[in-house]
């Protein structure tokens, strides 16, 4: 995931930043939790416990050097915290 977030994502986002844009990246699961790794810092023992809710968006908001402002998923948070919980109870 890191070589493809530096080489497409991160441009993309340089040159949509310019323009005033942003730029949407549909991801799922494990790709997912690998761009969430690259972007927030997450080590992979954190990251494997993270249980993703499947369904809700996830926003992300970067200053100019690509560094996290701030970052959560959209809409009601008690939502996506059910969402999560019942991915986890997916997983066993």
């Amino acid at each position: 995931m890191t070589p493809y977030f530096t080489d497409v994502i991160a441009e993309d986002l340089r040159k949509e930043s310019v323009r005033g844009g942003g730029v949407l990246v549909v991801a799922h699961g494990n790709s997912l939790r690998a761009l969430r790794m690259v972007l927030e810092n997450i080590d992979e023992e954190e990251i494997a416990a993270l249980d993703i809710p499947t369904g809700i968006p996830y926003r992300v908001r970067l200053d100019q050097e690509l560094d996290v402002i701030d970052a959560g998923y959209l809409g009601d948070p008690a939502a996506a915290a059910a969402a999560a919980a019942a991915v986890a109870r997916q997983a066993g």
